[in-house]
């Protein structure tokens, strides 16, 4: 890990647009390192919900969990509990990165190398060099999600300028490959934006929904690991 540190929380805001966007609901991502399983690992919670208005339309009550070894940045447990317009989805993973295998609620599975669940591959790709690739290239990582193995990857489009609604910033452009579920297409349709800087901070997502499309912002942030020097002005 050369990107984050013990502390740090991220605030998302998620907008939501139908002809126009409007304030959908928030998330929130937090890093704290602990005690799990006789090691020192990093407990990362993200959690997402929908404002009371937009309960009416599609409540989101969601909260993921993973417990990752701070060595390997690979996860030793996965919780995931989610509640998406009344579709309800509880799973509880323990991995053993050694033997290839995964437990999960409902079985014992075999897994590949260097397996990733969903919110500890958003912590690896912080990590990526991506000085290393060129526009267009493809940096592969195997996640485990519903008890199956997908075989995805991160696409480097590039570097550019964006602006947000917390204000400017230079920004790393990647596209990841995604598994269809019940809000998100799969395939690369959605797009995100990372920090030019060390910190390789998420501060953009865009992508289609079953029903419109989403645009998240990074909004509030605390305990970076170092400076956002990425942002060139505020709004």
């Amino acid at each position: 890990n050369t990107a984050f540190k013990d502390g740090e929380v991220v605030t998302m805001k998620v907008y939501y647009t139908l002809g126009a966007y409007i304030a959908a609901g928030e998330a929130t991502f937090s890093t704290n390192l602990e005690r799990f399983a006789g090691k020192t690992v990093y407990h990362f919670v993200g959690e997402g919900k929908s404002y009371p208005f937009f309960d009416n339309f599609f409540k989101v009550r969601d909260r993921y969990e993973s417990y990752v070894d701070t060595a390997t940045l690979l996860p030793m447990k996965f919780i995931r509990n989610v509640d998406e317009g009344g579709y309800k989805i509880y799973n509880n993973v323990t991995f053993n990165q050694s033997t290839n295998t995964a437990v999960s609620t409902k079985g014992a599975y075999k897994i590949t190398d260097c397996m990733q669940d969903v919110v500890s591959s958003m912590y690896y790709a912080r990590n990526i060099n991506f000085d290393k690739y060129k526009a267009g290239d493809k940096i592969p990582f195997d996640m485990f999600l519903d008890d199956e193995i997908y075989h995805l990857y991160i696409r480097y489009v590039g570097k550019e300028k964006i602006k947000t609604k917390y204000g400017k910033f230079r920004a790393i452009k990647i596209k990841p490959l995604l598994v269809k579920g019940t809000m998100f297409e799969g395939g690369e349709k959605m797009t995100a934006w990372l920090s030019d800087d060390p910190n390789h901070l998420l501060l953009r997502v865009e992508s289609p929904i079953s029903v419109g499309s989403v645009k998240i912002d990074m909004m509030n942030y605390k305990n970076l690991r170092y400076p956002l020097t990425s942002l060139t002005s505020v709004r």
